[in-house]
């Protein structure tokens, strides 16, 4: 895993910046509409091979092979010859997931079991996970999936489908974008000027978020949750929870805002990923605005089709239970990722049955500080793997001992700031006006064109700079 890592070229990277991102986009604009989807196919498979060089053959072979399935299940009549195809394709993407991401899982604790009941273990290499296999497996059956129930006929073009695959903006930290919502946009789209400036903005404030955010954030969280536990006090390890509470959604949220940019930079809309998802009032409206695009897969291709919310109240319940499961263990193939799934799902049945109500009765902001302690809890079973370590954490957590031996700087005290008020500035009336101003517009006149371009470049420098002068530059989506 950390080989394949280590090669990865991750977005806030001196050569992804420097060298890869300029030169394709000179690249991409000296040829005409006809070839711009070549131009991103052959980028994307040499940027995905970059990092992962022996995954590639099997990437392409896995991709094309869905391509023909799909192709046929379409021109089938036949509704049991259709769900054999559907079925095929199913298993095939995920059965590469399962291998590839979950074996090492399995049979390390089938091999615990063997040994209480006194058998020999299952000898067992160790796979190593290729980045974004992930949200290539979930892009893959959103297609074959939508392609059976007949929401868009399949790509004419093997290329076009490649490229929906392997699209380098969000192969390998998303955001999921579905086939339905971005099959006609690569057939044919349409590029502005307005576009590319806006893509430049949204990647670098996306850029400033990952690298003069949540690297700070990371550093200050990485030293206390790699120290030793044992000697935590209640002040350290609040301080490391909350250290990556606001790394882990800057970090998030960083690769989605540049992804999406650059995307919009080459005439693509990417859905949103994140909208203010610590402003929540409640668990349910956490996930409602936190990593939108697993939430709309988990609710229409698993919660939906298990039943949802047409099946009687035990059952709903059993239906969020799974799909929170399965979404925890799609972070990761551990029991912790596990547990901090159904940590949320308890909570998202609470919700149903009486925590909603009483979060309403007590008022926006009490509600707001509630729900993000809920979460704040939920971050520090999603970050330590180790169960005995994660009740060691928690117990130093409540151990009521003060104080906090490392050094603080006054750069993480102001980084901190920032991260709070950038976190909850959209529980205000001014602050979504702000968010939306930056956000959501489509175009802007002249004169904030040259503001906004300035800063964006300012953001971009300063990145960039403190990129060359540090080697800490962590990567959280080797795991995805």
């Amino acid at each position: 895993m950390l080989i394949i890592f280590e090669r990865t070229m991750i977005f806030s990277s001196t050569i992804f910046l420097l060298y890869f991102l300029p030169i394709f986009l000179i690249v991409y604009q000296l040829f005409g509409k006809k070839y711009k989807n070549y131009v991103i196919l052959i980028a994307s498979i040499f940027f995905y091979s970059w990092g992962a060089p022996k995954f590639i053959v099997i990437i392409l072979t896995s991709t094309i092979l869905d391509f023909y399935i799909v192709k046929i299940l379409h021109a089938k009549k036949d509704k049991l010859k259709r769900q054999l195809l559907l079925t095929t394709s199913i298993v095939l993407n995920l059965g590469l997931l399962a291998y590839f991401k979950y074996s090492n899982f399995f049979i390390e604790n089938f091999n615990v079991l063997l040994n209480s009941f006194g058998f020999e273990q299952i000898g067992w290499t160790k796979v190593v996970l290729p980045i974004g296999i992930s949200f290539y497996t979930f892009q893959t059956l959103t297609y074959s999936i939508d392609v059976y129930r007949g929401e868009h006929a399949p790509l004419k073009k093997l290329t076009d489908y490649l490229l929906y695959i392997m699209s380098f903006p969000q192969m390998i930290a998303g955001p999921i974008v579905r086939f339905n919502t971005i099959a006609s946009q690569i057939v044919s789209r349409n590029e502005t000027f307005d576009d590319k400036l806006i893509g430049f903005y949204r990647f670098s404030i996306g850029l400033a978020k990952k690298v003069l955010i949540a690297n700070v954030m990371a550093a200050q969280a990485q030293e206390i949750f790699e120290s030793n536990y044992q000697t935590l006090t209640s002040s350290e390890a609040l301080l490391g929870a909350v250290a990556y509470t606001f790394q882990i959604y800057f970090d998030f949220s960083g690769y989605s805002d540049m992804a999406i940019g650059l995307g919009k930079m080459i005439g693509f809309k990417f859905p949103e990923n994140f909208n203010s998802p610590y402003c929540s009032k409640s668990i349910t409206e956490f996930w409602r605005k936190w990593h939108i695009t697993l939430g709309a897969f988990m609710k229409d291709y698993l919660y939906i089709p298990l039943g949802g919310n047409k099946v009687r109240t035990r059952r709903i319940y059993f239906n969020l239970a799974i799909v929170f499961l399965l979404s925890g263990l799609w972070h990761g193939a551990s029991w912790n990722f596990i547990l901090w799934g159904l940590y949320h799902g308890v909570f998202l049945i609470l919700d149903r049955l009486f925590f909603m109500k009483l979060m309403q009765k007590l008022g926006g902001i009490s509600a707001t500080i509630i729900t993000f302690t809920i979460v704040l809890f939920g971050w520090i079973i999603f970050k330590i793997e180790n169960l005995d370590d994660l009740s060691l954490y928690v117990s130093r957590l409540f151990s009521n001992s003060y104080g906090v031996s490392t050094s603080l700087s006054n750069e993480f005290w102001v980084i901190l700031t920032l991260a709070i008020i950038f976190s909850f500035f959209a529980a205000f009336k001014i602050g979504r006006k702000i968010q939306d101003f930056f956000y959501a517009k489509e175009s802007y006149s002249l004169s904030t064109n040259i503001g906004l371009s300035l800063i964006s470049i300012l953001l971009f420098v300063l990145a960039l700079s403190s990129i060359n002068s540090s080697d800490f530059n962590p990567f959280i989506y080797f795991r995805f």
